[in-house]
């Protein structure tokens, strides 16, 4: 039997799904009802459409001319475990992995609207209502209509037939999906200041990674020919500091003789002809008296994330310890700020409010860290990082190679956060990234 502490998290969420595990989920769904012949769009909805780190149900809208077919081809895919439901123009299922998969067909008249309308958090959709109402509209899951009651009058119907319209209908500039949950996305919209969101092909590489000399899988070398193959610019090789015994941490020495080795693949792929850098770092735990790695040896890294490993059960105690190592000029950024674990483990307790603030104070970077089992620092706390001054590192935290995929993980949150490509340091060429390294460690030795 589980220990009584151990149920508690387990019943909390039971409904609950991490993202990255979600859009595994429903990415083959997705791509089986685009090629149904009576499919003309699709799309998912919800929560995984806004990039919420943590999920319920998995929710499809397609527009269709014939919905019959459709339901009975969604109700059979393979992996379908159970059908909870079936109605003329709706279908639950359960797939094998144990997530609730729901499927709502509609004319392909009403797809923007009802998209619209099942995409934005519940608070979202009623500013959207509200707004229409204002303007003598009324805007439902069927479409958008000259008319302050509910109505479905074809002839009152204003034509969207894209949620663009829609939102200009509305007075507002095009909000995308992931900052639909009324967080000030409507006073942006109405004054042009919805910002250009990152992309994750504006990544250059990941600044916080592991190796098999620590508790990864793959050499540096390997890692690197696989960064080469997918494009990217730049690799940061992380391995754990000594304390972190567990997962092998490299002792001062071994930190030395990773230094060379790092050194002698880069001449290796230079010589091959490569533009690309394996940049040498570590991940330095942050200890109750400092930091795992002295000085003398951190200013030979060309990298270094400080996290929390071993947290106190004082917030004031783990908030000074963060805020020490954010002081300390060889450290450039603060790795998973808050400790958590998605649907495992609460965050620690820490003031992160006061951790933003002495990070724009010293210039330190904060890291979003995307694993999916992360997605720390918090999407809802970004932009007051970012009001702050204080830049996004946005890693990896690989611990294989296809880990990799986590960089597009992290950009969705990212975007949720409403980051842009200048607030996320990882997006500046090789040159641009070591100034501003350099950068970090001048401004605070003076």
């Amino acid at each position: 039997m589980l220990p009584e502490d151990g149920i508690a998290p387990r019943r909390r969420f039971a409904s609950r799904h991490r993202l990255f595990d979600a859009m595994h989920a429903a990415t083959p769904i997705l791509d089986a009802l685009r090629e149904h012949p009576e499919v003309i769009r699709c799309a998912t909805t919800g929560s995984l459409r806004r990039w919420n780190d943590v999920v319920g149900d998995l929710d499809f809208l397609v527009s269709s001319k014939n919905p019959e077919p459709v339901l009975d081809y969604f109700a059979s895919l393979p992996g379908v475990a159970s059908v909870l439901a079936r109605g003329e123009t709706k279908a639950s299922v359960v797939i094998e992995s144990g997530l609730q998969a729901n499927l709502r067909v509609v004319a392909d008249i009403e797809f923007a609207p009802a998209l619209a309308i099942f995409t934005g958090s519940r608070e979202h959709t009623v500013v959207m209502r509200q707004r229409a109402i204002a303007r003598g509209l009324r805007l439902n899951e069927h479409g958008l209509f000259r008319s302050t009651e509910e109505t479905r009058d074809p002839s009152l119907r204003v034509d969207c037939r894209t949620e663009e319209e829609i939102f200009e209908q509305l007075g507002l500039d095009p909000v995308p999906p992931e900052l639909r949950e009324d967080r000030g996305e409507f006073a942006a919209a109405e004054t042009g200041k919805i910002p250009r969101l990152l992309e994750w092909t504006d990544l250059k590489g990941s600044l916080h990674n592991h190796t098999d000399w620590s508790d990864g899988r793959n050499n540096p070398e390997d890692v690197a020919r696989h960064a080469i193959e997918l494009g990217l610019s730049y690799w940061a090789i992380t391995d754990h500091s000594r304390a972190s015994f567990q997962a092998n941490g490299l002792s001062v020495d071994r930190v030395r003789q990773q230094l060379h080795h790092v050194a002698d693949i880069n001449r290796r792929l230079a010589e091959e002809g490569y533009d690309f850098k394996l940049l040498s770092g570590t991940e330095v735990d942050v200890l109750r008296d400092g930091l795992d790695f002295p000085d003398d040896v951190l200013s030979q890294l060309e990298v270094v994330v400080a996290s929390l490993h071993d947290p106190a059960g004082d917030e004031a105690e783990n908030t000074r310890r963060l805020i020490r190592a954010a002081e300390n000029p060889h450290v450039h950024m603060i790795g998973h700020p808050s400790g958590r674990l998605l649907l495992e483990r609460e965050a620690y307790k820490v003031d992160l409010d006061a951790v933003i603030d002495a990070c724009a104070a010293t210039g330190t970077w904060i890291e979003l860290n995307a694993s999916p089992w992360r997605l720390d620092l918090d999407w809802r706390l970004w932009r007051r990082a970012r009001e702050r001054g204080v830049k996004c590192a946005l890693n990896c935290d690989a611990h294989r190679l296809e880990h990799t995929a986590f960089l597009r993980l992290g950009a969705g949150l990212a975007r949720k956060g409403w980051l842009t490509r200048d607030d996320v340091v990882n997006t500046l060429p090789l040159p641009a990234l070591r100034e501003a390294l350099a950068a970090k460690r001048a401004r605070n030795s003076r």
